[in-house]
């Protein structure tokens, strides 16, 4: 399997990854004890950079997905990398979704960072 064949899946990665670097990150850098709410709070003022771009990004995914999914059926070609690209593009839809989550509601974010400490 090459890495052509995972575009999809480390396009909406790499998404997820930005989009939780608002929320989830910080979240746990505070929980591990390895920063402070200063960190947290500082990275906060960002996301409404990061939240766009990682929906846009795993949605992207998706199109990226979909599209090589109807081409190979189209040409009866094999899809490589099928189930690996959807379990990553599940698990980025997971991530993004719940930074979105923790934004939305920040009471939670503080009841799970006051349980942390």
């Amino acid at each position: 399997m090459n890495l052509h064949s995972l575009k999809a899946g480390i396009v909406s990665f790499s998404a997820a990854i930005v989009a939780s670097l608002c929320c989830l990150l910080p979240l746990a850098v505070v929980i591990l004890g390895l920063g402070s709410g200063a960190f947290m709070m500082v990275t906060m003022q960002y996301r409404s950079i990061f939240l766009p771009t990682g929906v846009i990004g795993v949605a992207l995914g998706y199109l990226l997905h979909f599209c090589e999914k109807r081409r190979c059926n189209s040409l009866g070609c094999s899809f490589v990398g099928r189930k690996t690209n959807l379990a990553i593009l599940l698990i980025a839809t997971v991530v993004v979704s719940i930074a979105i989550i923790l934004d939305i509601f920040p009471a939670l974010t503080s009841e799970i960072l006051q349980g942390a400490m």
